[in-house]
């Protein structure tokens, strides 16, 4: 059969499927206008899309090798270019861009600039060469190009660490909108969001994830670009929120300028501070404050129950005596965050630096200000660097290239992805204008008695995200006194700005598209690399097909179950983990993936150091560096930042520092054989 009428056929299948979309929301939005509870919208989206997948993934099961692990090698390169950007455009992407650009303005823009460079990498420097070489993963092509099977295990466990961090991101992603829409716990809504990332990934593999990719690319896409326009006619009567909110962006400044200058902001400001600096005086000496903290709570308790005081009264303060670090390590971290979070609070715009201003601090201010612009600029640099080499050694995103049935459709699916993550990306710019323009003309300023009943909802499922207290007791809402974090930004984007409640169910079905997607990939980087690099490759090369395919189902289960557990702890915010995989990433698989294709003088001991060497710098600046992780590995003292660099951006020591381990130890060690030297050649060959 002949590639056009296949090709028409998947059209007509797909515009069938983005009707059927657009007409449920149609008719869900009837419904609402017409009484429909909030929860059965929710409901709705939620089953009606997890079931669609779920056909998808039914009816693409199979136990091929080929077909599980890379789509039989025969996507058309525009829905593989659909499928790799459903895949690129994850929770952090859907979720967590637009909040980040909302929290920090111009310097959220590194985001965006990085991602779309790393793209360019992948096209030029990998994708191409490793649809040449063929096979299934990264192992794969590391094990062949420097002939070692120790390389192979490396690659294996990199990937499985890379993917793992990713993942964690993406279920506690699934969890956040699952509770949007169903109401339910967030512990519980992880574990309900991670069945809909198992029926997608667990019967068919790549090819079932390659499929359901295309058709959640679709709602997503959808339920971003419609809410945005609509936002967009809204405040400027405009249908192109890309070109219009130019206009938005210098009204907002100016409201910037007010806030700093009210009066009752700067009462908060005032509160925050005094809060500052009690963690600062805590933290003087842990252990006696500790000690005296816990004997105050236990004589409110004990004063209440002596006065028979109600027992509403006595259980709070009994929670709160709870509630209280158990030791000096665990109060010194809390204490440490606490004084941290206040301290910036306490700045103008609670710390949200100025939408058009380049960067935080002043050039021309005071030392202090000047050396807080330098830092921030030195950190757009190495968050963009850090995430264009991570995007090319993202194991999940490049082993989507070697779906493809050559090597000019692996480039054309590179072209296809980005023209579809472009979609978004000019929009997150304007809907963050947007979103803060709402929040600083509507929301701040009014009674606490008229706040919306969204503001409520979200404080029950995490007051760490989203909450409103009356800190100088006027009745209204000052800017210092909500507390919006990154992450909630899009999904509480439609009721923010009094939009129907079934687009925020839509935005929801599109954030948790976005996560399920990623995740698919993820789950199936991880099991592929367990159970064809380790155990088929390195344990048992006479598996069986059905074998190897059957235990990388297992795996797969295995890796969601404990994803789910991490993501249920609630870890950091979803873009900044997200951002320390893509260091990982990069540190470790970068240097040798380049090196294997472009230069012939790179051998095994050179690539085996250059990996090992970038893992372990880039692990060893993120754990010392991140306050969370060296508690937990149990560091003493307050973290240590090389240059004022994020944790995040570990990858800017851990990239050069693999480069320069692989090159001198390839140049102090034996020259490649011809076998290695003649692989170059084939991969490179016109």
């Amino acid at each position: 059969m002949s590639a056009a009428p296949s090709h028409r056929r998947l059209h007509r299948r797909y515009a069938l499927f983005a009707l059927s979309f657009v007409a449920l929301v149609v008719g869900l939005g009837l419904g609402e206008q017409h009484g429909m509870p909030k929860a059965w919208i929710g409901y709705t989206f939620l089953g009606a899309t997890v079931a669609v997948y779920a056909v998808i993934g039914i009816l693409s099961r199979t136990t091929d090798p080929a077909e599980y692990f890379v789509a039989g090698r025969r996507v058309p390169p525009l829905y593989n270019g659909m499928a790799a950007a459903a895949d690129w455009m994850s929770a952090a992407t859907f979720i967590g861009l637009v909040g980040t650009l909302y929290a920090s303005g111009y310097a959220g823009l590194a985001y965006v600039l990085g991602w779309t460079g790393g793209f360019v990498l992948v096209a030029l420097c990998i994708a191409p060469y490793l649809r040449r070489f063929g096979q299934f993963t990264l192992g794969d092509f590391l094990a062949e190009r420097f002939e070692s099977r120790t390389l192979r295990v490396v690659g294996a466990v990199a990937a499985i660490l890379v993917s793992f961090v990713y993942l964690v991101a993406q279920i506690y992603g699934v969890g956040l909108i699952t509770t949007r829409l169903t109401g339910l716990g967030f512990e519980v809504g992880v574990f309900v969001g991670l069945g809909g990332v198992l029926v997608c990934s667990f019967l068919g593999g790549m090819r079932a994830v390659t499929w359901t990719q295309v058709a959640q690319y679709l709602i997503m896409i959808l339920a971003y670009l419609v809410p945005v326009i609509w936002l967009s006619v809204k405040q400027t009567g405009w249908p192109l929120p890309q070109i219009a909110y130019g206009h938005q962006l210098h009204q907002l400044a100016e409201r910037e300028q007010q806030l700093m200058r009210d009066p009752a902001e700067l009462q908060v400001r005032a509160i925050h501070q005094q809060r500052a600096d009690a963690a600062a005086r805590r933290l003087v000496d842990v252990p006696v404050a500790l000690a005296e903290e816990q004997a105050e709570a236990s004589a409110r308790v004990a004063a209440l129950k002596a006065r028979n005081a109600p027992l509403a009264q006595i259980q709070a303060a009994e929670k709160q005596r709870a509630a209280l670090p158990r030791t000096p390590a665990e109060a010194e971290e809390r204490w440490h965050r606490e004084r941290l979070q206040e301290a910036q609070l306490a700045r103008p715009l609670s710390g949200l630096v100025p939408h058009a201003q380049p960067f935080a601090g002043n050039p021309e201010g005071d030392p202090a200000e000047q050396a807080r612009a330098s830092e921030s600029r030195r950190n757009f640099i190495a968050l963009a660097l850090c995430l264009m080499v991570g995007t090319a050694g993202l194991p999940h995103l490049l082993t989507r290239y070697y779906t493809t049935d050559s090597v000019a459709t692996a480039r054309e699916s590179v072209a296809w992805s980005l023209i579809f993550i472009c979609l978004l990306y000019l929009t997150a710019p304007a809907l963050a204008v947007m979103v803060k323009t709402e929040v600083f003309d509507h929301l701040v300023g009014s009674s606490f008695d008229q706040l919306p009943a969204w503001i409520r909802q979200w404080q029950r499922v995490d007051p760490g995200l989203l909450s409103a207290v009356d800190l100088n007791g006027d009745g209204r809402l000052q800017l210092g006194e909500l507390r919006l974090h990154p992450d909630l930004v899009m999904l509480v984007m439609p009721e923010l700005g009094g939009l129907p409640y079934v687009i925020s169910g839509m935005v929801a079905a599109g954030g948790l598209a976005a996560a399920l997607s990623t995740a698919d990939g993820l789950l199936l980087a991880i099991s592929t690399a367990l159970s064809h690099d380790l155990y088929y490759k390195a344990i048992n090369p006479d598996a069986s097909r059905t074998r190897r395919v059957t235990l990388s189902k297992a795996l797969l289960l295995a890796a969601a179950l404990a994803a789910a557990a991490v993501a249920s702890s609630r870890p950091a915010d979803i873009l900044g983990v997200v951002t320390a995989a893509f260091s990982i990433a990069g540190s470790t698989f970068f240097p040798a993936l380049v090196a294997g294709v472009f230069w012939r003088r790179a051998n095994r001991a050179g690539a085996l150091a250059g990996m090992l060497t970038g893992l372990a710098v880039c692990l060893v600046y993120l754990v010392t560096a991140q306050p969370s992780l060296r508690a937990l590995v149990g560091l003493p003292g307050p973290a240590t930042l090389w240059w004022g660099i994020q944790p995040a951006s570990a990858g800017l020591f851990g990239v050069p520092a693999g480069a320069a381990a692989l090159a001198v130890v390839s140049l102090l060690t034996a020259a490649p054989g011809a076998r290695q030297r003649n692989f170059v050649d084939r991969l490179r060959a016109p």
